[in-house]
């Protein structure tokens, strides 16, 4: 025993360490000491009863332990497994989407839903490919191998969406798979899709083999993962603690945001953020929104259908004036909603395209025009005729008031007071999220805004009846942010493929040129702060300013500084001239905020129509 612990390293060597970024480590040292024995797989590892010889297997094997200095890094256990890297290859734009088609499969409501929508969109996807290639010119671009695990479409996830595609259900999920898909396919990537935790299975049998209670130690044969919170489970279930050393290859797909107060699963804990979601200790960017609400993390968007001058000019010529169409296909969101109906009424006449099986739902008023549920051509054919599109508070952020836009609408939708949040509302509680909502479609009213968006207290039937009748005065285009075109998405997923890296300890992405360090005010968040002076923030840029040559440069008044580990932290108080750093990176938070406190805030510049990306990004 005595020449195994010279031989890798002295005793005083391998003293358990205490590391914020390794929590786990002392309680699974005791762990090893009292079970070590209890599966041959970890004699198979090296390990032989000593403190050494743990924090060897810990550090390399199992990754929960700091690197030990004194170790050779090169020759890990696992070393034979590592696969040399592959040469990289240059990815080129594909603009035939049939391979793709067959990748996705079929069987299910859902999946067709998705295939039809991968085809209407084929035309616009070749248009924004070949135009993106032309701005990118000839710069190379690697070619990824991507697993795409579409969770919450298994069967062994409750599969709830499938069985109500044509009843009414919601399609806004399935509107940004099809496009994240269409997206990496059109970029050139090389693409394993799996829908099925039976597929999933397959492919991660190829990639890893296991030893008992040791992990998975297979090389993984993708650069990248992109999953949701259900795929992400089951992955975990698949590759038990490999998921831990190849995490930083995952991105998940998570239309409401993820906050990293909630993501960090101890702070989360200790703290009252821990929710059934969330709690994963990645990088908060790894998770990509829908629409970008969340700085803290990456926005992956959908795109909407993008109108030529020909069915623009179309659309101008035929709208009707005093023609309303509802945004609600199921009958139960328009219960209690008679009051301003009856308004809305008294000028235009109401379109509705509710789901119903034989009778009319009770719910919809008389006097308005029930489609029933349409195909999404039909829908299209209705939106630009009408004038308005009338949003009833729910669903929370969906796709279709772009659609509406797009098509020559107004959109019309009621204002929250108070905001909808995790602290008030039955739909956001347990979400990882505590933003708070102050209208039905927030990215409508902040980034489109008037004319194309009117915002207004439903409650208040004096403010509702003006609205209605400025709408009618108001003559608008049709109109989509660049941001929700096609070649929009692909440019931005384009720069976070080959850019954003989890992998290395400080990526260089964004660059740091695009940094402006503001101060916020007391309880206010540095998503607030750089919002109003015409930023965003970057959670990336934290790590530069969160020092004590930040708080000098500031001109801060500091009788004490010292290092917690807090979501609203780098920050100051004024009053007690206390500052405070940030000790755990995974904190960083564009969020957090406290009524004490002045925050010290990385903001950035960005590309107009292209909020995720700064002007030195691409």
């Amino acid at each position: 025993m005595q020449g195994r612990v010279l031989r890798d390293g002295t005793a005083s060597q391998c003293e358990v360490p205490r590391d914020s970024r390794f929590p786990e480590c002392p309680g699974k040292v005791d762990w090893m000491r009292a079970r070590w024995t209890s599966d041959p797989c970890y004699a198979f590892y090296g390990v032989d009863g000593s403190d050494c010889s743990f924090l060897i297997y810990l550090s390399e094997v199992e990754w929960f332990c700091p690197p030990l200095p004194w170790r050779n890094h090169t020759s890990t256990p696992t070393q034979h497994t590592q696969q040399t890297k592959s040469p990289k290859r240059q990815a080129a734009f594909r603009t035939d989407l049939s391979v793709l088609l067959d990748q996705v499969g079929g069987g299910k409501e859902s999946l067709s839903f998705m295939k039809r929508r991968i085809r209407r969109l084929a035309p616009q996807w070749a248009t924004a490919a070949n135009r993106l290639g032309a701005k990118l010119g000839q710069r190379w671009r690697d070619q990824k191998k991507i697993l795409i695990h579409v969770g919450f479409l298994t069967e062994e996830s409750g599969d709830v969406f499938s069985p109500k595609v044509l009843k009414g259900g919601p399609l806004g999920e399935m509107v940004q798979w099809a496009d994240i898909l269409t997206a990496l396919h059109v970029l050139g990537h090389n693409l394993k899709i799996s829908m099925s935790v039976k597929e999933l299975q397959g492919i991660m049998l190829k990639v890893v083999f296991n030893r008992g209670s040791c992990p998975l130690t297979g090389p993984l044969p993708f650069d990248l993962i992109y999953t949701d919170y259900h795929g992400l489970q089951q992955m975990k279930q698949h590759m038990g603690l490999s998921l831990k050393k190849h995490k930083c290859h995952i991105r998940v797909i998570d239309t409401f945001g993820t906050e990293p107060a909630y993501n960090h699963e101890e702070y989360a804990t200790l703290h009252g953020y821990r929710t059934n979601w969330g709690y994963w200790n990645l990088n908060a960017r790894q998770y990509m929104t829908m629409f970008p609400h969340t700085p803290d993390n990456s926005f992956m968007g959908f795109v909407s259908e993008e109108l030529n001058e020909t069915e623009k000019r179309s659309i101008q010529q035929n709208k009707v004036n005093n023609m309303a169409v509802v945004y609600g296909k199921e009958a139960s969101m328009w219960k209690g909603k008679d009051s301003f109906l009856e308004i809305l009424h008294k000028y235009m006449e109401v379109h509705g395209t509710v789901y119903y099986e034989t009778q009319r739902p009770p719910e919809v008023p008389a006097f308005v025009k029930n489609h029933g549920l349409l195909p999404q051509h039909e829908l299209q054919q209705l939106l630009r005729k009408a004038k308005l599109f009338i949003g009833f508070g729910f669903p929370y952020e969906g796709p279709a008031p772009l659609e509406a836009i797009a098509n020559g609408c107004i959109f019309l939708q009621p204002k929250f007071q108070p905001p909808h949040s995790s602290l008030n509302h039955e739909f956001f509680r347990g979400k990882p999220t505590s933003r708070e909502v102050f209208s039905q479609h927030p990215y409508a009213e902040e980034y489109i805004g008037r004319p194309y968006v009117m915002t207004v207290d439903y409650n208040n039937s004096l403010e509702f009846d003006s609205a209605v009748k400025e709408i009618m005065r108001t003559k608008v285009e049709p109109y989509l942010p660049y941001e929700y075109t096609c070649e929009g998405m692909l440019e931005r997923v384009h720069a976070y493929i080959q850019n954003q890296d989890f992998c290395v300890p400080e990526p260089p992405w964004p660059p740091l040129s695009s940094l402006r360090l503001l101060v916020s005010q007391e309880g206010q968040s540095c998503v607030e702060a750089c919002q109003s002076a015409g930023f965003i923030c970057e959670p990336a840029h934290f790590r530069f300013v969160n020092n004590k040559e930040a708080l000098r440069g500031l001109e801060v008044q500091c009788e004490v500084v010292d290092s917690e580990i807090n979501h609203i932290l780098p920050a100051f108080s004024v009053m007690r001239r206390e500052c405070s750093l940030q000790r755990e990176p995974l904190l960083f938070s564009c969020a957090g905020h406290s009524p004490k406190y002045r925050r010290l805030c990385p903001c950035r510049d960005f590309l107009r129509g292209q909020v995720a990306l700064c002007r030195d990004c691409l």
